[in-house]
């Protein structure tokens, strides 16, 4: 068995990402596929474990084992925090819905530090852009002033929302090259002092609550540990076949 199974067979949560999740889709958008999925715990009793992540089997396909993306979660990882929070849900089960209860758990203040880190790392790309070939790539700079506006929202707010509503036309506008570059940068100024300003009055708690995403990890765990083999889908190939191993 090849860790794609894994997907086919032990996913809990799958959304669709990007382009389409934040209101922003055109005719030539793809589609982004994000899940999650639970490596049966005999798999953690070898020397070998399940991977952390698998890509694929469906084109623009990536899935995280429950432990990484709570991990990843729990340290603010946008990219993660937003996949949580994806208004286009295409499966889920009992767990993935436990899962998706726990999203405030995740938040806290730690998100201004991982958006803004993230902006600014995408920041230094288009400044680099500009000056090698006279214009950023547009469409990095469409969702780099997504991300910033969805951070300003999350910390004013304490909810994080995709959808970027209103801001759509606009936002497709700087994707198209119609916005010059000295405007699209005063904006981004701008949004990333909101966000600073925000974090001051913010609702979010300093820290995410650690303990209840390791008590809901650990009953997920004891769980597929206590059932029979047979409903483990074909676990006895894997612990057999050696199909896993580290990403």
């Amino acid at each position: 068995m090849q860790p794609e199974d894994l997907v086919r067979h032990h996913t809990i949560y799958a959304c669709v990402m990007g382009s389409r999740a934040f209101g922003l889709a055109t005719e030539d958008s793809d589609t982004d596929r994000r899940g999650v999925f639970v490596a049966p715990t005999p798999l953690f009793w070898r020397f070998e474990k399940p991977p952390t992540h698998v890509d694929g089997p469906l084109p623009e396909q990536f899935s995280w084992e429950l432990e990484r993306f709570c991990e990843l979660a729990l340290r603010g990882n946008p990219n993660i925090l937003e996949c949580l929070h994806s208004p286009l849900v295409v499966q889920v089960d009992d767990t993935g819905r436990e899962l998706l209860s726990l999203r405030g758990a995740f938040l806290s203040r730690r998100a201004h530090d991982t958006f803004t880190r993230y902006a600014l790392s995408q920041r230094r790309k288009l400044d680099a852009d500009v000056r090698t070939t006279g214009a950023p790539r547009w469409k990095h700079a469409m969702h780099l002033l997504r991300l910033l506006a969805a951070a300003g929202d999350l910390l004013r707010t304490g909810e994080l929302r995709l959808d970027v509503g209103d801001q759509r036309e606009y936002l497709l506008a700087v994707k198209r090259g119609e916005v010059s570059w000295p405007r699209v940068e005063a904006r981004m100024t701008r949004l990333a002092a909101e966000a600073e300003e925000a974090l001051r009055h913010t609702p979010l708690p300093a820290e995410p609550d650690h303990a209840r995403v390791a008590d809901f990890l650990y009953r997920v765990r004891r769980a597929s540990a206590a059932r029979p083999d047979a409903d483990h889908d074909g676990v006895r190939g894997l612990l057999c076949g050696g199909g896993v191993g580290q990403d």
